[in-house]
């Protein structure tokens, strides 16, 4: 149970925050531009900017204590959290192919542009248990700082703008209806229980390692296709901002 009510609260408040992004996401207008809005690819930099500074160091971290707990070699404890990530990855690239080859269904067969509502299920239950680890993670990192979890929040909200953003793209009216709330509620579930529920470090770290691999899909996969006119410059922008911010609270710490 997380003890220090300050952190308590101040993270709760970052859970409502990411609530907003959920439930508000499909009033963001400006980022319906066509071509595609140069803010989601900046969130997509940050975003992944994030994970090779800070989670991808801490995955490292957490490797040791694979290797501790279960004794295996060093490389192949390594190994098991990078499979980890891997498998996080693997998870959201089998989702989008489903929903994709779903929606090019439909689309020839009935003209709809759309996926089926089945699709929109599994969507919304894999991105549920992502934000839900997302949140729960809120209490629980390797770096406890106010900074550190500042920028976590930063990061993971700009985050949630280009997944949210992705998801509604292919189910508008259902999540405007359901998915929205559904997220939200992920999102409050995760962090109360991070706040009641404390689990050894062996599986934070394979947390971590998840969480790393499915966001570095959920970004790549919104701004690779050709299709989408993302743009290098926001992306690169965003990364780099934030690796400055990253390496400026890294050099205030030592």
């Amino acid at each position: 149970m997380t003890s220090d009510p300050v952190l308590a609260a101040v993270s709760f408040a970052m859970a409502l925050g990411f609530c907003a992004v959920h439930l508000f996401v499909g009033h963001l207008r400006f980022l319906d531009a066509v071509p595609r809005s140069r803010w989601l690819s900046f969130a997509g930099g940050v975003a992944v900017g994030y994970v090779f500074l800070h989670i991808m160091p801490e995955i490292g971290a957490h490797a040791a204590t694979f290797e501790r707990a279960t004794g295996l070699a060093a490389p192949l404890a390594e190994a098991v959290v990078y499979t980890l990530a891997l498998a996080g990855m693997i998870l959201f690239y089998g989702m989008e192919r489903a929903i994709v080859t779903s929606r090019d269904s439909r689309r020839e067969e009935e003209g709809r542009d759309r996926p089926e509502k089945a699709m929109f299920r599994l969507h919304i239950a894999a991105s549920g248990l992502l934000i839900f680890v997302i949140a729960y993670l809120l209490n629980h990192r390797e770096d406890d700082s106010l900074a550190g979890l500042a920028l976590y929040f930063v990061a993971m909200m700009l985050h949630f703008v280009t997944a949210d953003y992705g998801v509604r793209r292919h189910h508008v009216e259902l999540y405007d209806r359901r998915g929205r709330c559904a997220l939200a509620l992920a999102t409050l579930a995760g962090w109360a229980t991070g706040v009641v529920l404390t689990l050894a470090s062996l599986a934070i770290g394979g947390l971590f390692a998840f969480v790393g691999g499915a966001i570095v899909l959920v970004v790549l996969k919104e701004e690779l296709p050709e299709e989408r006119q993302s743009y290098f410059l926001p992306f690169f922008g965003g990364a780099a901002l934030y690796a400055a911010l990253a390496l400026g609270e890294l050099h205030m710490a030592t």
